[in-house]
């Protein structure tokens, strides 16, 4: 079976995959309206490449590229969505699959199903056309029994049968997260924390805005004015302040607060913007702090600084 791929392809033959070290490849399945979009949402962020609604016969080609590319780390996992929407070419998956087996290649394939009445209730939500309906005397309810019975095996197969009757988007992410990913929740979080100064404009991007200009400035102790908030002196000015543990206490505690509920929604990228004037001094300082506090409590935390190079320390503008 594995004879039918093209020997005029520029694609490696099936004798060339298992010469080369094989991606992680999971290949998505089941019933229309079940929750393929959200599913290949959850494994892009999960660092896969994705491919959606391929043609069964071309699964091979794409392991095969992805495995001769090896060194190409954004084609190490694969993510590829196969369903109803190829119709006829639907037919051929259960070949494809054997084919692969044949072939040494390792995957996994996750079929994703609904009842009835929340499959037709998100069609009518949605307003779109089941894809199965490929005349108009064919109702919802007529294309679903049909795709039933062509799923039923690859169902039978799967490695992973989720039932998204009664799942929230959020809900189907973290079962596919335990399911596929070796992250707890809280590490699939991206946390980005960044200073910045507002003279060279707020934040468009960030989540969180915090303003510490309320706080004593360094800028205006001479010998503290040429550094930064990376270096001892200038953190230790910031933090050693009365005023300043007690914006830190209430600011953990806002954290502790709102970070679990991100966790709980399923969001994967945060950031948290700490802004003072300039942002060299006191925002660079409590960033780095806001950092340390996040990956104290395990969250996967990047810090950086806008606009530290951006500083003018040779007027003493008034700040």
């Amino acid at each position: 079976m594995v004879d039918n791929i093209s020997h005029e392809s520029s694609v490696s033959s099936p004798a060339d995959i298992l010469s080369h070290p094989g991606p992680d490849v999971v290949i998505i399945t089941g019933m229309s309206g079940a929750g393929r979009t959200e599913a290949m949402h959850t494994f892009e962020d999960l660092g896969y490449f994705c491919i959606d609604n391929l043609p069964p016969a071309l699964i091979m080609n794409m392991v095969s590229l992805a495995s001769v590319q090896g060194s190409n780390d954004q084609l190490r996992k694969l993510a590829i969505v196969c369903d109803a929407r190829n119709r006829e070419f639907f037919k051929q998956l259960l070949g494809e699959l054997n084919n692969l087996k044949s072939a040494g290649v390792t995957f996994r394939l996750i079929f994703l199903d609904a009842n009835d009445e929340s499959l037709i209730a998100r069609y009518k939500a949605s307003r779109r056309r089941h894809p199965l309906c490929v005349n108009s005397s064919m109702t919802i309810s007529q294309a679903i029994a049909h795709e039933r019975k062509l799923t039923q095996k690859l169902r039978d197969i799967a490695d992973s049968y989720i039932d998204t009757t009664h799942l929230r988007p959020s809900d189907l992410r973290e079962e596919l997260r335990k399911l596929y990913s070796k992250e707890t929740i809280k590490e699939g979080l991206k946390v980005a924390v960044y200073s910045f100064g507002f003279k060279h404009g707020a934040p468009s991007d960030a989540d969180i805005v915090i303003d510490v200009r309320f706080l004593p400035n360094p800028f205006y102790v001479p010998e503290l004015r040429p550094l930064t908030g990376l270096e001892k002196k200038v953190s230790d000015y910031v933090l050693d302040r009365e005023e300043t543990q007690k914006f830190l206490d209430a600011w953990k505690n806002l954290l502790d607060c709102v970070m679990p509920g991100y966790v709980a929604e399923g969001k994967q990228h945060l950031a948290i913007a700490v802004g003072c004037t300039g942002g060299q001094h006191r925002s660079v300082v409590l960033a780095e702090k806001t950092a340390q506090i996040l990956a104290d409590q395990d969250y996967n935390v990047t810090v950086f600084h806008r606009d530290i190079a951006l500083a003018d320390t040779s007027k003493a503008a008034q700040r």
